[in-house]
């Protein structure tokens, strides 16, 4: 049996992001969805730091006695996973990254806040959008301590986040490809099949 899969969603999503493809990806292995601090039904604790994010999901980890995983990140839960993999990597024997780049430091783009409930706590979105503005240096230079072949799926020409940066993330990950469905940032919502089809022949290897 293939090693325990756990996801982790991107910002502003909860673990439901992955419901869709949990039955195709359950076939033969066992899915943990996790939601990140301040979202969902996980704690609406600050400080909300890429450190405790990271921590939080570790512990996790250890409270449900998985050893090693494969783990697959998007977006923000991408940024995650990298430092899990980078500073544990006995505990991730493959690693999938969804249109994550490497963080550098960029100009501020103040977010609005949108009306009416939110499933997460919007001073997440407020602590996290100023860690990715100015990057701690460390998080980029971990990257070549990841010692998991690693798949890192491009949204393509659509997606927000630089196309340079996700070259750059390949390029600093020893072990690391790169695939484009160019759909967009949301690339396991917007197709989910051709996400299945790239992901699951790596994941089983």
């Amino acid at each position: 049996m293939a090693p325990p899969l756990v996801l982790l969603p991107s910002l502003g999503e909860t673990r439901a992001s992955w419901d869709a493809l949990v039955p195709a990806l359950s076939r033969g292995r066992e899915v943990h969805a996790i939601n990140l601090r301040g979202h969902g039904d996980a704690p609406w604790d600050p400080p909300y730091t890429f450190d405790r994010m990271r921590d939080d999901v570790v512990d996790l980890l250890e409270a449900r006695r998985l050893d090693q995983v494969d783990l697959v990140g998007h977006s923000l839960g991408g940024a995650i996973a990298c430092q899990i993999a980078a500073t544990y990597p006995s505990r991730v024997r493959r690693l999938v990254l969804e249109d994550v780049g490497a963080l550098r430091p960029r100009t501020p783009s103040p977010p609005q806040r949108p009306d009416g409930p939110m499933p997460f706590d919007w001073d997440v979105v407020l602590a996290v959008r100023r860690q990715i503005d100015d990057p701690d240096p460390a998080w980029r230079d971990d990257l070549a301590r990841v010692t998991a072949p690693t798949l890192v799926l491009a949204g393509g020409p659509t997606s927000h986040v630089p196309d340079d940066t996700i070259d750059e993330l390949v390029h600093r990950v020893p072990d690391a490809r790169r695939v484009t469905i160019a759909v967009g940032h949301l690339i396991h919502a917007r197709a989910p099949q051709a996400w299945l089809d790239t992901v699951l022949p790596f994941l089983d290897g």
